[in-house]
């Protein structure tokens, strides 16, 4: 089992507490905590442990384009998942700062003196070489450094890390979700991309043909285009599911299960996220679940019947299988 550990949420009637010693802080959106974060965040760990320093990461909840563009990017990961992945990264803390409109108004002074200076101890303070800040991304690169010379911490620059397609970003992730390409997604997140939901009572028709599934409801993270996908499962625990435990491979639906909804004979179908676990037999409703996305077995489609259907999901089982079977089942697997 894996536990996160808890981080601080910071807003104008919770302020961030000062750690304990001066430390190196990160500042970013970490959406996806991908490859590129991991090796910003990663130096940073390494540049505090060397100066007896703590190592701090400055993100935002919710990210600032819903409040200042109208509309975020579809989420890579929940603020916990964020919180889990830079952790294990040995991040010694992660503050998240409530971002509304009032904050969004803060200008770029009073935003490094009054919360990377003087609530975060920032003895260096680390950014992307896109970083902006402060009310109207009126602050820049020049602003921060001379903030950091009159305050007395050091500022640095991560060039944004790549391979040999492009630059590792939320936003390429992004789009390989969106067009399915999962090996792509993985290839930038440094893990498969995972779902995560509450499991709800559905239909329970996939009982009836033999292939009982978990309905995964209220997902938050993005969703990719409808289709059968292999899967690896943990079951999350404790507030917010904040532990993971390793439960079970198995193959996930994303659709409108078209073939039920002709036999159902009902109106418009509604979207469903499904999972059939493979050797597993329990009660999971209510349970929360996490399922990382290891391959696309092929897209969704109508078939004659329920007996065709039997048979094709047969086969997708059988698909599955062979594709997760390399895949450990744990809760640490993807981390």
């Amino acid at each position: 089992m894996t536990t996160l550990v808890p981080f601080v949420r910071v807003s104008d009637s919770s302020p961030a507490p000062s750690p304990a010693c001066d430390a190196v802080v990160v500042i970013g959106n970490f959406d996806g905590v991908h490859r590129g974060h991991q090796a910003v965040l990663s130096e940073a760990v390494r540049d505090a442990g060397a100066h007896g320093q703590g190592a701090v990461v400055l993100t935002f909840d919710p990210h600032p384009a819903a409040v200042v563009s109208g509309g975020a990017p579809p989420l890579l990961t929940t603020l916990e998942r964020r919180a889990e992945l830079v952790l294990r990264l040995g991040v010694d803390r992660i503050y998240a700062r409530h971002f509304d409109a009032a904050f969004a108004a803060w200008s770029p002074d009073r935003f490094v003196r009054e919360l990377v200076h003087g609530a975060l101890r920032a003895k260096v303070v680390s950014v992307g070489e896109n970083f902006r800040f402060g009310a109207k991304r009126a602050g820049d690169m020049s602003m921060l450094r001379a903030l950091g010379s009159e305050l007395g911490f050091e500022v640095r620059v991560h060039a944004l890390a790549r391979d040999a397609v492009g630059t590792f970003s939320s936003t390429r992730a992004r789009m390989c979700i969106a067009a399915g390409d999962l090996d792509g997604a993985t290839e930038v997140l440094g893990r498969p991309h995972a779902l995560s939901g509450v499991v709800g009572h559905g239909a329970k028709r996939g009982r009836t043909i033999g292939f009982p599934t978990a309905n995964l409801e209220s997902v938050p993270e993005m969703l990719p285009p409808d289709g059968v996908y292999a899967v690896v499962i943990d079951r999350l625990e404790g507030t917010s599911g904040r532990s993971a435990r390793a439960l079970a491979r198995g193959v996930m639906n994303v659709g409108v299960r078209p073939t039920l909804a002709g036999v159902a004979g009902s109106g418009e179908p509604a979207r469903t996220i499904e999972a059939h676990l493979f050797d597993f037999d329990g009660d999971l409703y209510e349970a929360m679940l996490r399922v990382h996305l290891v391959a696309r077995l092929r897209d969704e489609r109508k078939l004659a019947g329920l007996d065709a259907l039997k048979e094709q999901i047969a086969r997708d089982v059988v698909a599955a299988r062979i594709a997760v079977a390399g895949v450990p089942v744990q809760g640490a697997a993807f981390g």
